[in-house]
């Protein structure tokens, strides 16, 4: 598709030409190409071009990406029953049920519009309305194929944009940044969604884009050069290692300007600092080869591990499958995609490409996955069915028993759902129904689905299932329920480790605890310190009172620490080994609590329920935690200004923060004023939030990730 060619034309002859060099003519596209040029015949544009044109230009568009007939012939046809006397059974009738049926759905949308859309006339943005737009599309249109041609006119329309006024055209980009290229990110069709997502951008972020494309512009030279000079590296490895050169192909591009634009907004970073700005594709015959590439490109350029993503093992919802993966060269940071050459036809075409490579010539071919989108009779379950494949809308909507709809994000689970239909329900869950098969509460939903919650008389706490569920109602419920539980257990678990540690009766020292009004006993179990302390009131509230004649020395209960691996464990009693009892075996990290048997240490779970019976009957216990000595690797991308000392000054001050440094390596071209440096070090922090909020107190930080994990 020749964009620039399309903006070009301005006659129904050259619209014609054009069309037919995308499709070949037929009888059935003349008939309509005629039809459609009688009934619009007295119409104009608001550019004074004859209004036929419109329509021509988006039948040749659609040709362009599909050569289903079908659709090209409702695309010349799109805007009749709307904008004539035309009505859909004599679009039926003269060009069959196929036809009409794209035709009827075509001018659905615009009566969607019309009931959802906020006025143009109005000053409000319409963001709001046009995501509830977005959602009655998605659920009243049949047949994807509606949606395809309804992009392409909305595309051809976003070429045209310039005759309209200034308010129009930001409210129609606003519409198309928020209607139409999220569906289409949703069908697949990226090139579709990039285009459209850069033409709305030009309308709505007028510096922004000059910006970028001051950037661009002033920077195309050696741009142009650092991809070439990247392509013919890998060219030369992949050679070296065995690839013939008419097995592969190595395709380079800069990142669209508004995918740019969101970087530098979610990162807080200029142009300059966005990471994947420069981007090759290389295109291979069969998905082995794309592995062995991967392998090649990352034994020979340094990866981000952290950017790594493997969609062909696992493809999006939308077919998409491709590997990601970004690499250093030569001081430049890009973006490596790996796909077959099939895979590329589905990443740029997305559902089209399903029917555009099919041989044959049927009229109405329908991807199999929407078969159950033919609306058959007035049923509950067929309407189920109608949206249950719905691979293209952001929210999931699941269904009670009695037909109730719930909006949940995908991905979301059962609990979820029983939180959604409220909090008592998702707190005494026990088991699910989903479409009437018993299966567990941590299941995914699917579009559809007809969810039943059986719920059991007391509340149930699932600590371990936070991370399953997708929803905040459902996480901050959890979370509550499992934080109350786990004070519950620290609690009792103070009173048996002061006691065991004194070698009294629990119940004293709860008598104690109470009467000495102890604050936070919950933390005892927790804070070492704290526990110390109490300790020490204890004995000194015993010696001042009169009731008691003994004297407790304080070297008799002097606390001790004893070192087992991972583990070390505070006690007044001798420890001589550790032991992970079977009945729950807690990993590193885990809230853990520890029984004293016999100079053994018998470390469970919190949350053990053979645990709760020895915490319950108040058992020796000793106070235990993780041994906090662990370091964690990172690695670190900064900006760097150049300047004498920078460096050195930077590097004291990651000292003053006790990170341990590996290695550093800096930006090598002189002539930059600001060159990226990549640091390797060792801290003792996991939390590398808080970790990125420290160093960037001093300077800008591009890149952090803990490199403990290659796919995170």
């Amino acid at each position: 598709m020749d964009i620039e060619k399309i903006k070009q034309i301005d006659s129904v002859d050259s619209a014609t030409e054009y069309l037919f060099e995308q499709m070949p003519k037929s009888d059935a596209l003349n008939k309509a190409l005629e039809y459609s040029k009688t009934a619009h015949e007295k119409q104009f544009r608001k550019s004074g071009q004859p209004y036929v044109i419109h329509p021509i230009l988006v039948a040749a568009i659609v040709s362009s990406i599909t050569n289903d007939e079908a659709m090209a012939i409702a695309a010349l046809l799109h805007d009749i029953v709307e904008d004539t006397h035309v009505d859909i059974d004599e679009i039926k009738n003269l060009f069959g049920q196929d036809v009409a049926h794209l035709v009827e759905g075509l001018t659905k949308i615009d009566s969607i519009r019309d009931t959802e859309l906020i006025s143009s006339n109005s000053n409000e943005r319409l963001v709001v309305s046009a995501l509830s737009f977005r959602k009655m599309l998605l659920a009243s249109i049949k047949d994807v194929r509606v949606l395809v041609v309804k992009l392409c006119d909305r595309f051809h329309n976003m070429l045209t944009l310039d005759a309209l006024s200034p308010q129009k055209q930001d409210r129609i980009a606003e519409e198309t940044l928020v209607v139409y290229s999220p569906i289409a990110h949703r069908l697949g069709i990226s090139f579709l969604k990039n285009l459209l997502e850069d033409l709305s951008f030009s309308y709505l972020f007028k510096e922004e884009k000059l910006q970028i494309d001051s950037y661009l512009e002033a920077n195309y030279h050696a741009i142009e050069m650092k991809l070439d000079e990247f392509k013919q590296s890998i060219n030369k490895v992949l050679v070296q290692n065995g690839f013939c050169e008419d097995e592969f192909e190595i395709l380079s591009r800069v990142k669209h300007k508004y995918s740019i634009y969101l970087k530098m907004q979610r990162k807080g970073v200029g142009i300059e600092e966005v990471l994947d700005l420069l981007a090759v594709r290389i295109l291979t015959d069969d998905a082995v080869k794309c592995y062995k590439i991967l392998g090649l490109i990352h034994l020979n350029f340094q990866p981000l591990s952290s950017r790594f993503k493997d969609y062909i093992a696992v493809p999006k919802d939308n077919g998409y499958r491709t590997i990601h993966t970004t690499v250093f060269y030569n001081t430049a940071i890009f973006e490596v995609q790996i796909r077959t050459y099939d895979m590329h036809k589905t990443a740029e075409l997305g559902v089209a490409a399903h029917w555009k490579y099919k041989s044959g010539g049927n009229n109405s071919i329908k991807l199999d996955w929407l078969h159950n989108l033919g609306f058959q009779n007035e049923s509950v379950e067929d309407f189920y069915d109608l949206i249950k494949n719905d691979l293209y809308s952001e929210d999931i909507s699941v269904f009670s028993p009695v037909g109730e709809a719930f909006t949940l994000p995908r991905g979301a689970v059962a609990l979820d759902f029983a939180y959604a239909v409220h909090t008592h329900v998702g707190n005494h869950a026990k088991s699910v129904l989903i479409n009437k098969i018993k299966t567990s509460l941590i299941s995914e939903l699917h579009n559809g689905d007809i969810v039943k919650i059986e719920v059991g008389e007391s509340s149930i706490t699932r600590c371990s299932w936070i991370d399953a569920v997708k929803t905040s109602k459902a996480k901050t419920n959890m979370k509550y329920k499992c934080n109350a539980r786990i004070r519950d257990i620290n609690s009792k678990l103070s009173i048996s480790i002061i006691a065991t540690a004194m070698n009294l009766n629990a119940s004293r020292v709860e008598e104690w605890l109470e009467k000495n009004s102890c604050e936070k006993v919950s933390s005892i179990a927790t804070d070492l310190e704290h526990f110390r302390e109490v300790i020490y009131k204890y004995i000194t509230d015993i010696n001042q009172n009169s009731r008691f004649k003994r004297f407790l020395s304080k070297h008799r209960f002097k606390i001790k620490r004893y070192s087992f691996a991972d583990l070390e464990i505070y006690s007044t009693l001798h420890v001589n080994d550790v032991v992970f009892d079977y009945c729950c075996h807690p990993k590193n990290g885990d809230e853990i609590m520890a029984f004293l048997e016999k100079g053994k240490a018998h470390v469970h779970h919190k949350m053990c329920s053979s645990a709760s019976k020895k915490l319950e009957n108040h058992e020796p216990m000793v106070f235990i935690r993780w041994q906090q000595l662990n370091t964690y690797n990172y690695n670190m991308i900064i900006s760097l200004h150049s300047g004498v000392g920078t460096l050195a000054e930077f590097l004291n001050y990651l000292a003053k923060l006790k990170i341990d440094i590996n290695q550093i390596e800096l930006g090598k071209n002189k002539s930059e004023t600001t060159k990226y440096c990549e640091i390797g070090f060792e801290s003792k922090e996991a939390d590398v939030n808080l970790l990125r909020g420290k160093i960037e107190q001093k300077i800008k930080v591009i890149h952090l990730i803990r490199t403990d994990d290659a796919y995170k």
